[in-house]
């Protein structure tokens, strides 16, 4: 029993490549949900060991860090050791992060576990596994495959926080990484059994292509193959254009609000489990937003798109922290934000492909997703530390906003010689 055999039982039915998706999809929502759990952490290590919030959101913010760095290793290490596997690792060091982190009594353990451990497997379900998946597995619809990857990546930081917060509640803080650990065990035999490696491993083309493409012989180093990912992008005013808009994304949306809007409503009164409820609903209206995202990206120019990604939601971060916190005002942000949470996701993966070629894509945004996590982990200390200096958020939201402003400046100037010679031919 495996690929082979589960794809017999989808012939004539469905392309496997759109099972491969639904896999990949419930496998990056799961991981990413572990990398967040500790938003609903803050406030129990806290109270549980009189740890203040810079200090765990210290721990909070290398993960963020290593999250992003990891993702270009991650992309050459598929090239190396295989999708599969590498799939499968990341999600060995998630079992063993989040599992021991439900022992910690030092905060050095907590920068060890949440920090180090879950930092380093969550990386490989960043955007760089959904570029990979997309460009081996669809010739057709690639715009919409990244969209719902992205959508799981994102949505998975945001949709368990109620559950998580809920247990927090009626149990206690220790339970919520024994449970988190506990499903990504249960999907491992999933990914063993249903992961194929690519396309012509079971004898399909991709979807939208009957021609069997097999893939380029494993070789090479993955630092290796990371660094000159790096070296080409770095040649290229559009990787830094794309590079430093998509930091300021993370610093809008997993750094600040995912970190932080938990405690920021619970400065006004609101409750923790109703504040995660809020994030999860956000959670929700993402995976609607970044799939049209997808959707409009193969059909519309995706630096327009950004345009307005960024600027609405840097709007939206600028006005919430002088509304008062009620069910409506908090409902309609919601809404609004969680639909353009990460719909910046797909029409920046495109622009990469436009700027550097399917090929290089997967590692090059790897590196442009780096930037998303530097952005957040800078959100997520600096939050931190305001809050715990000036005692509010709301230098932190309003920072972030006024920086998204720029961002929908920046991405207008991507590839504009490009744009040029379309319009001149």
């Amino acid at each position: 029993m495996g690929p082979t055999v589960i794809a017999r039982l989808f012939a004539g039915r469905v392309h496997y490549a759109w099972v491969v998706l639904a896999v990949m999809f419930v496998v990056i929502l799961s991981s990413v949900g572990v990398r967040a759990t500790p938003g609903v952490l803050i406030v129990p290590l806290q109270q549980a060991f009189g740890w203040n919030a810079a200090v765990i959101s210290g721990a909070i913010s290398l993960n963020i860090l290593l999250f992003g760095l990891v993702g270009p290793f991650a992309a050459g290490l598929i090239q190396t050791i295989g999708l599969k596997q590498t799939v499968l690792c990341s999600m060995a060091l998630l079992v063993i992060g989040a599992g021991s982190s439900a022992f910690v009594t030092q905060i050095w353990q907590l920068y060890l576990t949440w920090g180090v451990l879950v930092g380093l497997g969550s990386g490989a379900g960043m955007v760089g596994l959904a570029t990979a998946i997309a460009n081996r597995w669809f010739v057709h619809r690639r715009g919409l495959v990244v969209g719902l990857l992205t959508a799981s990546n994102a949505s998975g930081q945001l949709v368990f926080l109620p559950l998580l917060a809920s247990l927090v509640v009626s149990h206690t803080w220790h339970i919520v990484p024994l449970v988190v650990a506990g499903v990504i065990l249960a999907l491992i035999p999933v990914v063993l059994l249903m992961l194929p490696e690519s396309p012509a491993s079971i004898g399909l083309g991709p979807f939208g292509s009957s021609e069997i493409v097999e893939l380029p012989p494993i070789a090479g180093n993955p630092f290796a193959i990371a660094i000159a990912g790096l070296m080409r992008g770095a040649r290229s005013m559009d990787f830094w254009l794309l590079f430093g808009t998509f930091a300021v994304c993370g610093f809008s949306t997993n750094g600040l609000v995912a970190t932080h809007l938990i405690p920021f409503c619970m400065d006004h009164g609101i409750p923790e489990v109703s504040a995660a409820g809020l994030l999860a609903a956000m959670g929700i209206f993402d995976l609607i937003g970044t799939t049209m995202s997808g959707y409009l990206t193969d059909r519309f120019d995706s630096r327009i798109l950004l345009f307005w990604y960024y600027g609405l939601r840097g709007l939206s971060l600028v006005v919430l922290p002088f509304t008062n916190f009620n069910i409506v005002a908090l409902s309609i942000f919601a809404v609004f934000y969680g639909l353009d949470w990460v719909a910046t996701v797909p029409p920046t993966v495109t622009l990469t492909n436009e700027v550097f070629g399917k090929k290089d894509a997967p590692v090059i945004v790897s590196w442009i997703v780096a930037g998303h996590q530097i952005g957040g982990a800078l959100a997520a200390f600096g939050a931190g530390e305001t809050r715990y200096l000036a005692g509010s958020y709301v230098p932190a939201f309003v920072a972030s906003g006024a920086a998204c402003l720029m961002a929908a400046l920046m991405v207008l100037r991507i590839a504009r010689g490009r744009v040029a010679l379309a319009a001149a031919e």
